[in-house]
């Protein structure tokens, strides 16, 4: 039993075609309607003809990443019975189309978050990289949220200072588009002054309240999910901490578990982002699999490398901090025990060869992730064929 190889597709727009991925390797993709507004239905049609597409091209599609859920559902605005129940039509129709797993997110405002979309490596390839001292310059100096100062250090405001004056006006526009023009897969984008008001409806909102939010979700949305036979898988917070001010609460392995505790269900399951979690050094990793096994139902492998002050940048994916020979020996121990073939996919993959020349989405082009699949598929052929009575 081994991992059901993937790669995500960002539909018909995506410079990495069907045809590519299938090339490298992968036998489904994972992907979502992103052409369909925040909060409106995906229609059974839309759905149908989107596997059609990707059938056609000798592919399967059975995950999707990621069915957004709408920053009313998240704060409990007004509007979220409404957008609960257009969510559950989704995964009916989803359903209807033999979708079987469905990643999503519960963090506020911003997705996934970076402050270098092309950080040169010492090989001459790119990396997406994360500074904080970056987010509080873009914070106090760009964005200039009230209070950011209580959210750093006082020896990072002054870092982060000193940063900000030292950049001139295309280094500040640069840093300001990468963290809120949004990221590939992102559900929004904004301009600071977007942003700002965006994050004020968050006033009341503290870790507290938005695990209380989460919570409510899952616990309308679950009961349809079971009786559809969909797992809706948890992607966690990246970073995993706070940024902005805003909480996030999917950053540990407490967290999780504390939601599997309050919402059972079957249903309620989680997506193993070894990158988000590693970002952590409190994370045991290949343990959080030993341990939440039986609730995942979605792998991103991929390897970050920690750096000092907050910082950290994208590694090959067998390198940096993750222990991805551990990882993935604690997938295949829990494949040979459920007798399930968990869908994986690589990510994050450097820009490398001739993907350096060509318009690519971060983290997404071509052969840094077919270089990051090729590597993880012999690590799980190693490890079976290591292991006795296994092949």
């Amino acid at each position: 039993m081994f991992m059901t190889q993937t790669m995500r597709w960002f539909g018909p727009s995506d410079p990495v075609s069907l045809r590519d991925i299938r090339q490298a390797g992968a036998a489904e993709v994972v992907t979502a309607l992103h052409e369909v507004a925040n909060g409106e239905v995906w229609t059974r049609e839309a759905i149908a003809a989107r596997k059609h597409e990707i059938e056609q091209a000798g592919l399967g599609w059975t995950v999707v990443e990621s069915l957004p859920v709408h920053e009313e559902i998240k704060t409990r605005g007004p509007a979220w019975d409404q957008l609960v129940d257009r969510f559950c039509e989704s995964l009916r129709n989803l359903a209807a189309c033999g979708i079987t797993t469905v990643t999503y997110n519960f963090m506020p405002i911003l997705d996934w978050t970076r402050t270098d979309l092309a950080w040169p490596l010492p090989d001459g390839a790119l990396a997406l990289r994360f500074e904080l001292e970056m987010v509080a310059a873009y914070d106090l100096h760009i964005l200039r949220r009230p209070g950011a100062d209580a959210s750093y250090t006082p020896a990072m405001v002054e870092a982060a200072t000193r940063r900000f004056h030292a950049m001139d006006e295309a280094a500040r526009d640069r840093l300001e588009r990468t963290i809120i023009a949004g990221l590939p897969g992102s559900e929004e984008s904004f301009t600071s002054t977007a942003l700002l008001a965006a994050i004020d409806t968050y006033a009341d909102v503290d870790a507290e309240r938005l695990r209380a939010n989460h919570v409510a979700f899952l616990a309308a949305v679950c009961p349809v999910a079971d009786e559809l036979a969909i797992q809706l898988v948890v992607h966690p917070d990246d970073p995993p901490f706070p940024i902005f001010g805003l909480p996030r609460v999917v950053s540990t392995e407490a967290d999780v578990a504390a939601l599997f505790a309050r919402v059972p269900n079957p249903s309620n399951g989680l997506c193993f982002c070894a990158g988000s979690f590693g970002v952590r050094a409190d994370n045991d990793l290949p343990g959080m699999v030993d341990r939440l096994g039986d609730r995942i139902g979605f792998l991103h492998l991929r390897s970050v490398q920690r750096e000092p002050g907050g910082a950290f940048h994208e590694a090959a994916h067998l390198e940096g901090d993750a222990g991805m020979t551990e990882i993935v020996a604690a997938v295949h121990r829990l494949q040979q025990r459920t007798g399930r073939s968990i869908p994986m996919r690589p990510d994050h993959g450097h820009q490398m060869l001739d993907d350096l020349t060509k318009a690519t989405n971060p983290g997404y082009s071509l052969l840094g992730r077919m270089r990051g699949l090729a590597e993880l598929r012999g690590l799980e052929r190693g490890i079976a064929h290591a292991t006795p009575g296994i092949s």
